[in-house]
């Protein structure tokens, strides 16, 4: 019997299990040193945040591994054998494989700041990272001031979790908006402001130079770059991103650059040797999007591909039209296509923004600017189609049947407010069109909120 071995037991590892068992009866073992089974690594900050316990954002009962003949082991991989085709598990295990897929995700970025390692500082990633927060920042008398290090998605989520029990928060961005190298101006302007009427202390355009020791190896305060400031506190969050979790694959012979070097098909240079999810990265990057994408979805679609090839129907991997989604705070954020924050814009890109008078909601539409084919949407605020988009860009629709239509795209029309009319009055006003909203049917009453 062939057997499968897979490193990683998150969303791309688990998902090859799962596609490769319903392909076939191969043996199949997952390794990870994380946790004893799969859990959804996006909903960590709701456990802290009391919503949910650990156990809700476990997607399956503990005897499904059993029942699937998905054999699961607790270890960290400390030695790759290629040659082989060995594995070893805390030095002390071996396991042989025909196949290998190496899944191991992310770890936190340290740039080698001073006092980096001091008690008290850490990472939003894994179980662990979950675990030593709560004895780290466990409450507001035990934490009077928590700062965060670095301006991305997951320095906001670590900031909701540690306001949540009202621990205060100093947020330093190195970035003069919030996310900018991203997020177009209007949209990241908007998100300053909603951090701070979240009573967070958001320090724009600030680097960390040190974590000041208390002289028993834990963090008192940190300091500014830029100005020298001493800022006493208890806890320091680094949420500077994610990088591929490779170390262990120095001495291997698979070839790295960031991460595990893959080809379309998500093979290794070595016979054999898969790699997928956040520590897999493209030989060439596929369209617009970068050669690591540390993202849910296209984990899970690495999962599915790869498990096809592994049961001897080899395809490439095609993740498609780039979409996302996140919260900041209690704005949805979704994303559709490609809308380039100003550091990224492209020369062609022309983008049309539109904000609401009183509510945190805007949109933001990239078109080409000469023969005006729609190339993105970015909303905050407002729930769309995913499915629509995704049509929309493989029609190569024009920016004004895009909004033209854009009531198709209402997530749900019966419960959610309307602001198609409102949208498409600017556009109209911005670049002197005279489109007419299209209406879902007669009955359907356009509400400019």
């Amino acid at each position: 019997m062939e057997h499968i071995v897979i490193i990683g037991n998150g969303i791309a590892g688990v998902t090859a299990a799962r596609h490769i068992r319903k392909h076939s009866d191969k043996r199949i073992i997952i390794i990870s040193a994380e946790t004893d089974h799969f859990f959804s690594r996006t909903a960590l900050m709701y456990v802290y945040m009391g919503h949910m316990k650990f156990e809700h954002i476990k997607p399956y009962e503990d005897w499904f591994w059993q029942k699937n003949g998905i054999e699961l082991v607790r270890g960290y991989v400390t030695e790759v054998d290629t040659e082989n085709k060995k594995l070893l598990v805390d030095n002390t295990k071996s396991f042989h494989y025909d196949k290998l897929v190496i899944a191991t995700g992310s770890k936190s970025n340290k740039f080698g700041w001073p006092g980096q390692d001091l008690h008290g500082v850490q990472g939003l990633y894994s179980k662990q990272d979950l675990d030593l927060l709560e004895v780290n920042a466990p409450n507001k008398e035990k934490c009077k001031r928590a700062v965060i290090v670095g301006g991305g998605l997951i320095g906001i989520e670590l900031a909701e979790m540690l306001r949540s029990r009202d621990i205060p928060v100093t947020f330093l961005v190195r970035e003069s908006s919030f996310w900018n190298g991203v997020l177009p101006e209007g949209e990241s302007q908007m998100i300053n402001e909603h951090i701070g009427e979240h009573h967070i202390d958001l320090r724009l355009g600030t680097n960390l130079k040190e974590i000041v020791s208390d002289g028993n190896n834990r963090v008192k305060a940190v300091i500014i770059q830029e100005t020298g400031e001493e800022l006493p506190c208890d806890f320091v969050g680094l949420t500077a991103g994610v990088s591929p979790n490779v170390d262990f694959l120095k001495d291997s012979g698979i070839e790295l650059g960031r991460g595990v070097k893959v080809n379309r098909f998500l093979e290794t240079n070595i016979k054999d040797v898969y790699a997928i999810g956040d520590c897999a990265e493209q030989r060439e990057a596929i369209g617009n999007r970068r050669p690591i994408e540390a993202v849910w979805y296209t984990g899970r679609m690495m999962g599915e591909t790869v498990a096809q090839t592994i049961c001897g129907n080899r395809i490439e991997y095609k993740p498609g039209h780039w979409f996302n989604s996140a919260k900041f705070f209690d704005i949805e954020y979704q994303t559709y296509g490609w809308v380039f924050g100003a550091r990224g814009k492209k020369e062609h890109e022309e983008q049309f923004h539109w904000r609401h008078d009183t509510e945190k909601i805007c949109i933001t539409v990239a078109f080409h600017g000469e023969n005006k084919l729609f190339l993105g949407i970015n909303t905050f605020g407002i729930r769309m189609r995913h499915e629509i988009f995704d049509r929309w860009l493989t029609e190569e629709r024009d920016v004004d049947y895009v909004m033209e239509h854009l009531v198709d795209a209402n997530f749900d029309p019966e419960f959610y407010k309307q602001y198609e009319v409102g949208i498409v009055s600017k556009y109209n006003s911005d670049f002197g069109k005279s489109i007419t909203a299209k209406k879902k049917n007669s009955k359907r009453i356009f509400q400019l909120n």
